[in-house]
C-alpha cells in the first residue's frame, strides 16, 4: 500500500493541520517570521502529524486539541532536525537548502530553539499539560540517545541491548509520541492510551530496523549492489551487531578495522557481504517482523475503522518500504 492511500482517510484534516502549523509558527518578528516561513516550505511526508490525526481518529473524533498535539509534535520533531544539520553540517533537507546553509548556524541553533519554544507555548496556552509531560519525556530520551550512540561509535563496542535501547529512545519514542498524544486528544481511556503507547513504539522499532537493513539489501544501484551503506559515521546497526556475534573474532575484527579506519567503496561490499554470511540480514529481517507483529496487535482494542485501516497499513507500509 502507498503512503499516499494510508493517509486517504485524514485527506482534509491534513489540510487542515497545514493552517494550524503555520498560525503556530507565526513571529510579529519579521525575520524570524520569514525563516520560519520557510521551514514550512520544507514539507517533507508529514508521517507524524499523519500519525497524530490516524490514531485520534481511530479512537474517537478529531478536535482543535488534536490539531494542536499534531503541531506540538511537528514542531518538536523540526526543532530536532534543524540542530541536527547543525550537528552534521548537512546542507539539504527535505529538498531544500538547509536552515544553516542558508543562514549559517547561529541562526539555525537559534530557530531549532525558537521552535521549541513555540511548542511549549502552544500547549501552555491551552492547558495541554498531558501533551507537555509526553513531549519532555520524548525529548529527554532522544536527547540521552544521541549522546550514548555518539560515544558508543568512538568504540565501536555496541552490543544488542544497546542498540535497542538507542533505536527506542531515539527514534520509537518520537513515534509513540505522535500515537498518544493523538489518543490522548479524543479519550481519556487508560487501556487505550497504553494500548497507542505500545502501537507506536513498536511501529518506531520497526521504522528504524528497517531503516538500518536497506542499508544491506535495498537502495541498490545499476549493478544491483547495495550502495546505501555508509560507513563514515562508524555505527553499528543490528545487521552487523549479530554478524560480528556470530563471526570468528578474527574475521570480525577485520571488518571491524574496517569500519574504524573509514572503508572504502570494495571494502563497503565486503561488509555487506559479511553481514549476509553470518546471519545478519535474516535475523534482522525477523525481528523486524516480531515488532510489526506487536504493533499490530495492539490496535485489536479499536473498533473497526477505515482509520485503523489506516494504522495497520501503516505497520505494512514500514515493512514493506525500499526507500
Amino acid at each position: 500500500m502507498k503512503l499516499k492511500e494510508l493517509l486517504e482517510p485524514i485527506g482534509e484534516e491534513l489540510d487542515l493541520f497545514d493552517e494550524h502549523m503555520r498560525e503556530a509558527m507565526r513571529s510579529k518578528v519579521a525575520f524570524v517570521d520569514m525563516v520560519a516561513r520557510y521551514i514550512v516550505r520544507q514539507k517533507g511526508k508529514r508521517i507524524r502529524p499523519a500519525l497524530v490525526l490516524l490514531t485520534a481518529k481511530a479512537c474517537g473524533e478529531i478536535n482543535d486539541r488534536t490539531y494542536r498535539g499534531a503541531s506540538l509534535v511537528e514542531i518538536l520533531h523540526t526543532a530536532t532536525l534543524i540542530h541536527d544539520d547543525v550537528v552534521d553540517d548537512a546542507d539539504t533537507r527535505r529538498g531544500l537548502a538547509s536552515i544553516n546553509a542558508v543562514w549559517k548556524n547561529k541562526i539555525a541553533v537559534l530557530m531549532g530553539d525558537y521552535m521549541l519554544a513555540k511548542g511549549l507555548l502552544l500547549s501552555i496556552g491551552s492547558n495541554d499539560f498531558d501533551f507537555l509531560k509526553i513531549t519532555s519525556d520524548a525529548v529527554r530520551r532522544m536527547s540521552e540517545a544521541e549522546i550514548l550512540q555518539i560515544a558508543k561509535s568512538r568504540d565501536l563496542d555496541l552490543d544488542e541491548q544497546t542498540y535497542f535501547r538507542i533505536i527506542s529512545d531515539k527514534t520509537a519514542s518520537l513515534i509513540s509520541t505522535c500515537c498518544q498524544i493523538g489518543a490522548a486528544s479524543v479519550s481519556n481511556d487508560a487501556q487505550t492510551l497504553e494500548s497507542m503507547r505500545v502501537f507506536g513504539e513498536n511501529l518506531g522499532l520497526v521504522f528504524q530496523i528497517r531503516d538500518d537493513l536497506l542499508d544491506y539489501v535495498g537502495r541498490t544501484s545499476i549493478t544491483g549492489k547495495p550502495t546505501g551503506l555508509d560507513l563514515k559515521e562508524k555505527k553499528l546497526t543490528l545487521p552487523l551487531i549479530h554478524s560480528l556475534a556470530e563471526a570468528p573474532r578474527s574475521e570480525g575484527r577485520h571488518i571491524l578495522h574496517i569500519i574504524k579506519n573509514g572503508a572504502k567503496r570494495k571494502d563497503v561490499q565486503a561488509v555487506v557481504e559479511f553481514a549476509h554470511s553470518y546471519g545478519g540480514i535474516t535475523y534482522t529481517i525477523g525481528r523486524a517482523e516480531h515488532y510489526s507483529k506487536l504493533a499490530a496487535d495492539a490496535l485489536d482494542i479499536l473498533p473497526s475503522s477505515p482509520a485503523k485501516e489506516a494504522l495497520t497499513g501503516f505497520v505494512q507500509f514500514v515493512m514493506e518500504r525500499s526507500k
